[in-house]
């Protein structure tokens, strides 16, 4: 059952993303900025509906008072591609990722990511692509949106913890941003480079805005690391059972 309904969800993606992108495509060329990212949002809310009701995919929420009102900086765990379609209908402002270049040739959906307002880099350029991410995120910041990145640089497999790296909170330093730590337990309905989806709930839990005052990105990193890594042993005890032993 659970193969039939990831089965007719992939194809509920495939159906609806292409027409969307088509006309998001289209509109491109006479909208850009916010009013096209809330056009895009229209099949991001078709996505996670798709994920709820064929998949039996829902979530929980906690921490919305933590978010501050003027720029942040959203850093997240991540697990799979539910926390990236998720996030902008969860979030109160408008968002930019930060993500890889080779996503812009992801038929359809990568197109239209490119047409966004987004902070696409080279890996494989550290420093050209941290000057790239720094120049447009004090832009996008400026604007009113926010910015959020995966300190992992990928998605991790539940319970698994990878390398924080530190670009976020340089951003955080060099623009004045908060810093926001977001844990997110996606994997648990949602595995990495899994086809099978689970039917359950995904927890969202968002920490208390840190400020880069007098901070330096390590140590700034280092606190979000401890909070996200903590925070997500508490929301999904079973799949870190394995460390405690």
């Amino acid at each position: 059952m659970r193969f039939l309904r990831s089965l007719l969800y992939l194809a509920w993606l495939i159906v609806t993303v292409a027409p969307y992108a088509i006309v998001l495509l289209i509109l491109s060329l006479f909208l850009r900025g916010t009013p096209l990212y809330r056009f895009a949002l229209g099949w991001v809310h078709l996505s996670i509906w798709g994920a709820r009701f064929i998949c039996g995919i829902r979530s929980r929420v906690t921490g919305m008072e933590n978010l501050p009102d003027g720029p942040v900086i959203l850093l997240s765990k991540h697990q799979s591609a539910w926390e990236t379609l998720a996030y902008p209908l969860i979030m109160p402002r408008p968002l930019a990722y930060v993500f890889k270049r080779e996503l812009l040739y992801v038929p359809f959906f990568g197109w239209s990511l490119g047409r966004l307002d987004m902070v696409h880099i080279d890996r494989s350029k550290r420093t050209e692509a941290f000057s790239r991410v720094e120049k447009q995120g004090s832009r996008i910041l400026k604007q009113g949106n926010w910015i959020i990145m995966f300190p992992e640089g990928t998605r991790t497999a539940r319970g698994e913890q990878g390398v924080y790296k530190t670009g976020g909170t340089r951003l955080a330093i060099a623009t004045g941003a908060w810093v926001v730590p977001v844990a997110v337990t996606s994997a648990r309905c949602w595995p990495r480079q899994a086809f099978i989806k689970t039917p359950g709930v995904i927890d969202v839990s968002i920490g208390k805005p840190i400020s880069p005052a007098g901070r330096k990105p390590a140590e700034m990193m280092a606190e979000v690391e401890q909070w996200i890594e903590a925070e997500m042993r508490r929301l999904d005890p079973e799949a870190y059972a394995h460390a405690s032993r």
